[in-house]
């Protein structure tokens, strides 16, 4: 069965070393658009980036990784990702956070589970 619709994707990229009460941020995101009933999350790891200090951070083959980018992607309905936001404004100190509209496609197995 295949779902589609309108919807808003909210990525939010943070350093893999940014932590929110000594858990990973990125965790800490997943955790709550859980509790908060989004329709999913998932987690990227970037293999190199740079932000706001303008660094360029890598992953080195003999050298341990020091905050490489990790991307969180939400997709939902925008009325439920904008209600998400301020919990976003509160566990991200340092990072970038965008949304966009688009055009959801759903593949799904058991009608049981369409959100």
């Amino acid at each position: 069965m295949r779902v589609a619709g309108k919807a808003l994707r909210l990525s939010i990229v943070v350093g893999d070393g940014d932590t929110w009460n000594r858990e990973p941020v990125w965790r800490e995101i997943v955790r709550r658009a859980h509790a908060a009933g989004l329709a999913g999350a998932s987690v990227f790891r970037g293999m190199e980036g740079y932000g706001t200090t303008y660094r360029i951070h890598s992953r080195r083959f003999f050298a341990p990784s020091k905050d490489l980018p990790v991307a969180v992607i939400i997709v939902d309905a925008e009325d439920a990702v904008r209600r998400f936001l301020p919990q976003i404004d509160e566990i991200v100190t340092s990072g970038l956070v965008t949304m966009d509209p688009v055009d959801m496609l759903i593949h799904v197995a058991d009608a049981e589970h369409v959100p």
